[in-house]
């Protein structure tokens, strides 16, 4: 049996893994976007094949969670042979329905604006909507109908020797630790992949349970070499901020966040400021459609989420209806609310800032001493995001300079992901004396040592940190 490291690989994004058994049978975890990988629409394009290996020959795909760095190139992997079905939970099936015609319609316009839309472009145009390297809505159809769903905690037999369990990871709506067992002539393996492990005590999501004891386990490590700052919780944090922010003066705060799983976390706790502490109720603009569609399936599916939070639905029937919230649906909507002057918090996508509405409303409101930009999640290298964490004096959005005048506020309270201690937490339910290998992906480099030096300290001796397409044979 062979275990290939196809993405995430001492980076964060593009988790991909293919597990391939000893009679040739083959699984590919995860399909997720690279977004440290740009398109570059000046050089030609050169067909080329998108995966480092043949998606026809691939028998099985299981989906931890839908978000796009974990499922995202899985409409790719159906147009270039990819025959077979995707498993994953009921959540994770229709929030990802959701990200991947996003992406798809993200990919449209980004062409569109690369080439304009004159009709003497109109052949070039025709040629660049048939790249390899891009999909659009018919893709996203074409795969969503080939998804399968399987419930947490019951064990699925894939085919005589494999058997697989969807465990509850928090994280996000549906989100999913796998663990498999494959038994192979007289000897049975175990391996665990943890998908993004959540945090403890999290707005609306479950507990991470933990994993049963694996031979091999590959764990993620976003936070790896940090532990949260904020010991408040995030009702108090919030709190702390918009009185700061919104109504010791009259400034308006954005806060970025991603439309799946944060928007509803932001969402849920600004209600239950209202609710239950009789907090001002400030205008909230949520400019994502996409939002407002991954809400309608958060409220659809109370079972999955947390006892705090089904007992505050049971109280209050609803769980994001907000107060004075308007759902912003159009552009022309969106663009109009940089006119509205009155106290006011905006949540739109993306969180790292990569993309999206929010690239707008930063740019409106970023040379504004009385605005207040609220970071609340991890961001990748090279996103807007991340330079506002840096203390950027100066922006670029659009092709525009901007100086930075606004407030730029981090918490870390709405971060999905586990820290180091929630990330050892994990780790240490397994035994060193029978688990035989921790994998580190999901994680850049500098947070991947620290956190396998702390692994180490748990008494578990073969820790890797896999290069991007290496292989090991387990």
């Amino acid at each position: 049996m062979k275990l290939q490291f196809l993405g995430a690989a001492k980076q964060v994004t593009g988790s991909m893994y293919l597990l391939e058994l000893e009679d040739g049978y083959k699984i590919l975890i995860d399909c997720g976007t690279d977004m440290e990988r740009s398109i570059d629409f000046e050089v030609p394009y050169e067909p080329a094949p998108f995966f480092p290996f043949d998606p026809s020959l691939i028998n099985l795909v299981v989906l931890t969670h839908a978000h796009i760095d974990h499922s995202g190139n899985i409409p790719m992997l159906y147009r270039e042979g990819y025959e077979g079905q995707v498993l994953c939970t009921p959540p994770t099936a229709e929030l990802a329905a959701l990200l991947l015609m996003d992406s798809a319609n993200l990919h449209l316009r980004k062409l569109r604006a690369a080439q304009g839309e004159s009709r003497k472009k109109h052949k070039q145009m025709d040629r660049l909507l048939r790249r390899g390297d891009l999909y659009l809505q018919k893709d996203v159809e074409d795969s969503m109908s080939n998804f399968v769903t399987l419930q947490f905690n019951k064990k699925f037999v894939i085919k005589p020797g494999l058997e697989l369990t969807f465990i509850p990871a928090g994280h996000l709506l549906g989100a999913a630790h796998l663990y498999f067992s494959v038994t192979e002539g007289d000897q049975t393996k175990t391996l665990g992949f943890s998908g993004d492990i959540g945090r403890y005590d999290y707005p609306l999501h479950i507990d991470p349970f933990p994993m049963p004891a694996c031979d091999y386990l590959v764990c993620e490590s976003t936070y790896g070499n940090r532990v949260h700052e904020d010991k408040v919780e995030p009702i108090d944090a919030l709190a702390k901020i918009i009185k700061e922010t919104c109504l010791d003066k009259p400034g308006r705060l954005i806060i970025p966040a991603f439309s799946v799983g944060r928007t509803q976390a932001v969402l849920y706790t600004l209600n239950r400021l209202i609710e239950e502490r009789g907090f001002p109720a400030i205008r909230v603009f949520t400019d994502s459609p996409m939002g407002k569609s991954s809400t309608r399936i958060y409220s659809k599916y109370l079972a999955y989420l947390n006892p705090e939070a089904r007992a505050f639905q049971k109280e209050y029937d609803d769980l994001f209806d907000v107060e004075n919230l308007v759902f912003l649906q159009s552009e022309k909507e969106s663009r109009a609310i940089r006119n509205y002057h009155e106290p006011c918090i905006i949540i739109s996508s993306s969180g790292m800032i990569s993309g999206g509405r929010v690239e707008q409303h930063i740019a409106d409101n970023i040379s504004n001493s009385y605005a207040t930009i609220l970071l609340i999640g991890y961001a990748a290298e090279g996103t807007l995001g991340r330079q506002l964490m840096e203390g950027t004096d100066l922006i670029r959005v659009k092709d525009r300079e901007y100086r930075v005048n606004a407030q730029i506020r981090k918490i870390d309270v709405f971060s999905g992901h586990a820290d180091q201690k929630g990330l050892l937490k994990f780790v240490a339910n397994q035994k060193p004396e029978h688990l035989k290998t921790v994998f580190l992906s999901h994680g850049e480099e500098e947070s991947m040592l620290e956190f396998r030096d702390e692994i180490r300290r748990l008494g578990f001796s073969d820790v890797i940190l896999p290069e991007k397409s290496e292989t090991f044979t387990l």
